[in-house]
């Protein structure tokens, strides 16, 4: 993979579009599951590229 973390976000934003996708087309709810999983998974990942990107590896943005 790129070391570019926004290139890397991008790549992960595709896979989250790409499960989500097939998220839509199941109705087998343990593949859902599954699925759901895999996109939380890639969300967190993607996340911790953005924050590479923005050079605060270990900040958090605050929420509320």
């Amino acid at each position: 993979m790129s070391g570019d973390p926004l290139a890397r976000a991008e790549d992960l934003l595709a896979r989250i579009e790409e499960a989500r996708a097939r998220l839509e087309g199941t109705e087998d709810p343990s593949a859902a599951v599954e699925l759901l999983e895999e996109i939380a998974a890639l969300a967190r990942e993607a996340q911790a590229e953005i924050e590479r990107a923005r050079g605060g590896e270990g900040r958090r943005a605050p929420t509320g």
